[in-house]
């Protein structure tokens, strides 16, 4: 158990906020900008948190309930057809602390097969070669569990999740779940998480909203390496040895 005494590692995560301040930071989100090629994405100097998913795994609903706005993210009557990465910013008004990232959802049958390759290949270099992302929330019903393309987005990120990117994955609509059902899949996507964080979700029920919230804002508020001080910075004398020998 870490003690107060103990300093905190540069890059780790802060203590968890109040669930009143987390949820106050995520309604700040507001549009920022839409793209159809990764090309076109703005860079972006502060953190990005990317949301992914199968078609149909609630991932509008999730981003919606999260941001407390019926309408931010699209979604879409016909799965799988939104095919843009849009970008929400947050913080206070004139200032942004991170970045949002709604991806396509995958999977969905009725999308073409081309359109379904060029979209695989815009996520997968998206997730292995965006800069500032920090963090990728995986949606996932926990009715069918993780699924082949789930596993194999799981494989795209797990060099960068090694790295240190953080690795979430929300198990959507537990409220179509008992609790004992609840725990056997909490327990089996936990084993097949890669080391990733793995939160029931119910947006009907609001549960594990405000956990996943709590979670994001430390994500996006890393502890910084503090500055060195003036007086602890090492003199002449200690830089060189030899200047502390001469008479």
């Amino acid at each position: 158990m870490t003690t107060p005494s103990t300093a905190p590692i540069a890059g780790s995560l802060p203590p968890a906020p109040d669930a009143k301040i987390a949820m106050g930071w995520m309604h700040t989100a507001r549009f920022l900008t839409t793209a159809a090629q990764l090309h076109h994405l703005p860079p972006i100097d502060v953190p990005e948190i990317a949301f992914v998913g199968r078609s149909n795994a609630g991932k509008s609903t999730c981003i919606n309930t999260l941001t407390q706005q019926k309408q931010l993210a699209f979604a879409s009557k016909k799965p799988g057809r939104t095919q843009h990465i849009n970008l929400f910013s947050l913080g206070k008004q004139g200032v942004t602390d991170a970045v949002l990232a709604d991806l396509p959802g995958y999977g969905y049958a009725a999308v073409s097969r081309s359109d379904k390759v060029r979209w695989q290949q815009v996520m997968v270099n998206y997730l292995v070669s965006r800069p500032g992302l920090t963090g990728i929330v995986l949606l996932c019903d926990p009715r069918l569990g993780l699924t082949e393309l789930d596993e194999a987005l799981l494989e795209v990120v797990r060099p960068r999740v090694e790295e240190g990117l953080k690795f979430l994955i929300v198990l959507t609509k537990a409220d179509k779940l008992t609790r004992a059902e609840q725990a056997k899949v909490l327990s089996i996507t936990r084993l097949n998480a890669g080391g990733g964080e793995v939160k029931m979700f119910s947006a009907l029920k609001k549960q594990g909203v405000d956990e996943v919230a709590q979670l994001l804002w430390q994500w996006a508020h890393p502890v910084l390496p503090a500055p060195v001080a003036a007086e602890d910075a090492p003199g002449p004398a200690a830089a060189d040895p030899e200047n502390s020998q001469q008479t």
